[in-house]
């Protein structure tokens, strides 16, 4: 079973991991926000693994471009899936499922490596 990363295919963040995981010679399935937005189960299934406040990109424009009371709305769960289904350019890029379950938010090496081990 290969390796699963979502995230956005112009992102720089994500060049660099597509780079990563190449020179590694892991296998990837690819799956692009930009192309197919994520659903509900899909993002449901992230949060089994990880919190909302780390799944959030709050370093991006999108994010940034937010109302305050929506940004508000980011602390309920609920709430946020479905604003994150419509500007997935918030979800933190890339993440990466791996064959035994476990996920990974953002590029970061030795993260990676680790889990690739």
């Amino acid at each position: 079973m290969a390796v699963k990363v979502y995230g956005i295919k112009n992102c720089n963040t994500m060049k660099k991991a597509f780079d990563f995981l190449q020179e590694k010679g892991v296998d990837y399935e690819f799956f692009d926000y930009k192309k197919q937005k994520p659903s509900k189960e899909l993002l449901e299934s992230f949060l089994t693994k990880t919190d909302l406040d780390s799944l959030i990109n709050r370093k991006g424009m999108t994010f940034r471009k937010l109302d305050d009371q929506t940004k508000e709305s980011l602390n309920d769960a609920s709430k946020a899936i479905a604003l994150l289904i419509d500007h997935s350019s918030m979800i933190k890029r890339p993440v990466i499922v791996y064959p035994n379950g476990a996920l990974t938010l953002g590029f970061d090496p030795e993260a990676i490596s680790e889990q690739l081990a």
